[in-house]
């Protein structure tokens, strides 16, 4: 099984709260699967987890940072593509947080981001905790709990 390390990253707005975005998957392998989860993605070849972590932010929410900082977070665990194709996901996570709530832009998503991707949400950590909806991963108010706590020492 092939390994695929990604970039994932925690967005806070100025009022602590996370942006998720809402995959829909209609077609493949994926097809009627629904869950909210971080923005980010695979490594390219040669880039490190820090450089795909600034360049999926920027494609997917439009959002310039010159520094992501520190790994805060990281999980590994077996995941499914939408080809059916079975890897070794790598995740590493990293903290962004902006001083306001800004506007998300669209321009730098693939087909497949603009397919699978349906909307967008700022949830508050009481939302995390009383929803009924998948968010992965499953762990994330914790994740980010240890991630804003780490920052702040």
């Amino acid at each position: 099984m092939r390994s695929r390390p990604s970039a994932r990253i925690f967005i806070l707005d100025s009022a602590g709260r996370i942006l998720l975005f809402r995959f829909v998957h209609k077609n493949g392998a994926l097809a009627g699967q629904e869950y909210w989860a971080t923005p980010g993605g695979g490594v390219e070849h040669g880039e490190t987890f820090e450089q795909a972590a600034i360049r999926e932010l920027e494609e997917e929410t439009g959002i310039v940072v010159q520094n992501i900082g520190a790994q805060v977070g990281r999980r590994e665990f077996v995941l499914q593509l939408n080809d059916g194709e079975h890897v070794m996901a790598d995740e590493r996570f990293f903290l962004v947080a902006l001083e306001d709530t800004p506007s998300l832009s669209r321009d730098g998503w693939t087909a497949l981001e603009t397919e699978v991707m349906a909307e967008h949400k700022w949830w508050s950590h009481d939302e995390l905790a009383d929803t009924s909806a998948t968010v992965w991963p499953k762990n994330l108010p914790a994740m980010v709990n240890a991630a804003t706590a780490a920052v702040a020492e």
